[in-house]
């Protein structure tokens, strides 16, 4: 069976131009809005009747279509999350995926960095005085110089914050399954069995791990118990790996400083819930990886093209999961 490469990125005239030079023989299906290029989410649109012959996906189809593509050999995602395509039954055993890491981590990282910088400063609760014109002095603050940055998630966008943490001064410890290889951006490299002894010496934990049967409540309220009550949690990987719930009365308790969220567990977090009332606890719904940084967008239509090259060369693909 021939080829057919369905590509759903938002392509301007002359980047379409790039992938068709990158795969000639080979025939290609663009179906997305060049309007969207620069939009901040990308419309997931996979048109029925291209299902039954696709051999390549490029883009981030809905589940529910792309179950009806039974002859796809690879998906490539513009995202770097891509556990609902692993599950399964979704795609073909023999199904390769690649996913787009590499292209979040200075968007992903800075967000986090900003966040961290406003709940150590209290300009959530500045921000707050300033819709009731009140003109009040929050209390103490704390400063980054001399503190510890635990990161939990190595991988491109934990590197990022790593490297921003060092330049004012914090030293970072890093966690991760392969402790045994080391990174210029951490002081210390750490196993996950090691996270006991380095939850204490956390000023800040920054988590960027994956949705896994072993990060689900990676920060339970043990973990939480072992934290420094200066400590200032981020997340900005899966809502799941902290238990939402401990979370919350931490915070409530005063037992930890603040916590910085992109992401949630439930995702939206439901209306009502404790953590939007809390003044400790700075949300954003997970847009720290969207494609509001322009850079974002270059980088992952570029490593799909990359990739695409490899594809048709017969090479090994970059960010490949399976």
């Amino acid at each position: 069976m021939h080829d057919l490469i369905v590509n759903m990125l938002p392509l301007r005239e002359e980047e379409r131009d790039r992938f068709l030079q990158a795969a000639p023989a080979v025939r290609q299906v663009f179906t997305g809005d060049p309007a969207e290029r620069d939009a901040p989410s990308w419309s997931q649109h996979l048109p029925e009747d291209v299902l039954e012959e696709a051999t390549v996906v490029i883009g981030n189809p809905p589940v529910d279509l792309i179950r009806r593509c039974p002859n796809l050999r690879w998906l490539q995602t513009w995202s770097a999350g891509f556990e609902e395509y692993a599950a399964p039954g979704v795609l073909p055993e023999s199904a390769m995926i690649s996913n787009a890491t590499g292209a979040y981590g200075q968007a992903v990282g800075e967000h986090m960095f900003a966040m961290m910088w406003a709940l150590m400063k209290r300009l959530p609760a500045y921000a707050v005085q300033q819709t009731h014109e009140q003109w009040l002095d929050a209390g103490r603050v704390l400063s980054p110089e001399g503190g510890t940055a635990l990161v939990i998630g190595t991988g491109d966008i934990g590197r990022h914050f790593a490297r921003l943490a060092r330049g004012v001064g914090m030293r970072t410890l890093g966690v991760r399954r392969q402790a045994a290889r080391s990174l210029p951006e951490i002081d210390e490299m750490h196993g996950f069995d090691d996270l006991p002894e380095l939850l204490p010496r956390a000023d800040v934990v920054a988590m960027v791990v994956p949705s896994t049967p072993q990060t689900r409540h990676l920060l339970d309220r043990e973990a939480l118990a072992a934290l420094s009550p200066h400590a200032i949690i981020v997340n900005a990987g899966r809502g799941d790996a902290i238990d939402t719930g401990a979370l919350a009365e931490a915070l409530h308790g005063g037992r930890i400083w603040g916590a910085g969220l992109d992401v949630t567990d439930p995702e939206p977090l439901p209306k009502g819930h404790a953590l939007w009332s809390e003044p400790r606890c700075l949300i954003t719904p997970h847009i720290a990886g969207s494609n509001h940084l322009a850079s974002v967008s270059d980088a992952i239509i570029a490593i799909a093209l990359e990739n695409e090259r490899r594809y048709v060369s017969g090479e090994k693909l970059h960010n490949a999961r399976r």
